[in-house]
């Protein structure tokens, strides 16, 4: 599965620019910050842009109702639809009568093709535009520079594209493509433009980022890139990564991870599952303990480091004894921030074909490895009170705002703040969704 996914993000146009609706990952957020600069230079601006997410059936329901409303209330307004579900399944989109275009995954990132939607002849008559290609074909990511993003301190930076690996639940290579990666002078040039233009954090992202450079000359790991990126950019103050495989963490990265301190302290894993049997019939590389182990190898170098994971709930042939074993993995690699997904079968996989776990029980699983997460962040959160934060401010109203400390915990202050500033601030309070703080 591509990193952790995001909830839709639907941004407020500015004069000139199209509107963005952006579901998925992270890096279909860089993406649509690509889309964004292309389709404004080609004249779009009346346009909407769904950038669609192939990740479960959920998504892609969200984006058709995505779609219906963007309609419903623009009815002059040309749709525009990409991303994975639009990938992977153009005829679907193409047939809904609301869309005037579908792109495809590679397509959406070339100013050509929204220079021939330009140009495309309007009329409500008029057949959808589709521009889908094979994207198994693609043997390259070319570098796409941006200057920032809109209303964000942080930007994503993509430094890999696609999937070597084949997990059975997972449709993304069939939407990404293979594994592919852009050079590191690429993401260099990027990153200082990024901070130059007041990009205080940088979150390096991908498909599948610990795949990085295994198709480069010289084979440079993830490791390598980060420690580049870090002494030829001595002005970024924070670098994130986004998921990691904990079997494919490279020597060098775990030392950056541990001695560097512009290497924030907060990694999400790609785990899925805590129970061997299942971890193997996802055709994951990992097993239960190379989990554990990494956790607790990695905390013991660096004890302030804190985890975060994807989990898979009912996936095909789960049992409850194998469930529990998930909802002990949160326990004995004390992850702090999850994002549970209960299984969703897409057609073409191997795990569609598989027995299947009755829809109510993948919910109440995923429900129930929910409640044992936020068990973990409130008790995390509670150890915090009274310690000092270093908070990147990312919103700011009147006398509050808003962002992310250090180890990625979302921090409501009780000041206004410059958006883009990082604040040295002492936590006083805790909810369930969210920690306070005042000035230090």
């Amino acid at each position: 599965m591509a990193e952790e996914t995001l909830l839709p993000v639907e941004e407020t146009p500015k004069p000139g620019q199209p509107q963005l609706v952006t579901f998925g990952c992270r890096l279909n957020a860089f993406e649509s910050e690509v889309i964004r600069n292309h389709a404004s230079a080609a004249g779009l601006a009346d346009a909407i842009i769904i950038n669609t997410c192939a990740v479960t059936s959920e998504a892609e329901r969200q984006a058709r109702q995505a779609i219906r409303k963007a309609r419903r209330l623009n009815p002059g307004a040309r749709i525009i639809v990409t991303g994975c579900a639009a990938q992977i399944a153009p005829e679907k989109f193409a047939a809904m009568d609301e869309v005037d275009a579908v792109l495809g995954n590679e397509e959406k990132l070339k100013a050509e093709s929204f220079t021939a939607l330009s140009l495309a002849s309007e009329g409500s008559a008029r057949e959808p535009h589709v521009a889908v290609a094979d994207i198994m074909t693609v043997t390259e990511t070319a570098p796409h520079l941006i200057s920032g993003f809109a209303a964000r301190a942080r930007a994503f930076v993509e430094i890999q594209q696609g999937c070597d690996h084949r997990c059975t639940f997972c449709i993304i290579p069939f939407g990404r493509g293979n594994s592919r990666s852009v050079a590191v002078g690429a993401i260099v040039e990027q990153i200082r433009q990024l901070v130059a233009n007041g990009v205080r954090e940088v979150v390096l992202t991908g498909v599948d980022i610990t795949s990085y450079g295994s198709d480069l000359p010289g084979k440079p790991g993830l490791g390598s890139l980060t420690r580049r990126i870090l002494n030829l950019v001595p002005d970024l103050p924070r670098l994130r990564l986004s998921s990691l495989d904990v079997v494919e963490v490279d020597e060098e990265l775990r030392r950056l991870i541990i001695s560097e301190e512009r290497l924030m302290p907060h990694l999400h894993l790609s785990l899925q599952a805590g129970d061997d049997m299942i971890l193997k019939r996802m055709k994951r590389r990992h097993s239960r303990d190379d989990a554990i182990r990494f956790t607790r190898e990695m905390r013991a170098a660096r004890p302030d480091l804190v985890f975060g994971a994807d989990l898979i709930a009912g996936f095909p042939t789960e049992s409850q004894a194998m469930f529990e074993n998930s909802l002990r993995l949160v326990e004995e690699c004390d992850l702090t921030f999850l994002h549970v997904f209960p299984y969703s079968a897409r057609s073409g996989t191997p795990a569609a074909k598989m027995p299947q776990v009755p829809g109510p029980v993948r919910k109440e699983r995923a429900q129930a490895l929910r409640a044992r997460g936020l068990v973990n962040q409130r008790a995390y959160f509670a150890r915090l009170l009274g310690t000092p934060a270093r908070v990147l401010v990312e919103k700011s109203e009147g006398d509050a705002a808003f962002g992310h400390s250090d180890h990625f915990a979302p921090v409501s202050l009780s000041f206004g703040a410059q958006p883009g500033s990082i604040i040295d601030t002492r936590i006083n309070g805790a909810t369930d969704e969210h920690l306070t703080a005042v000035a230090a």
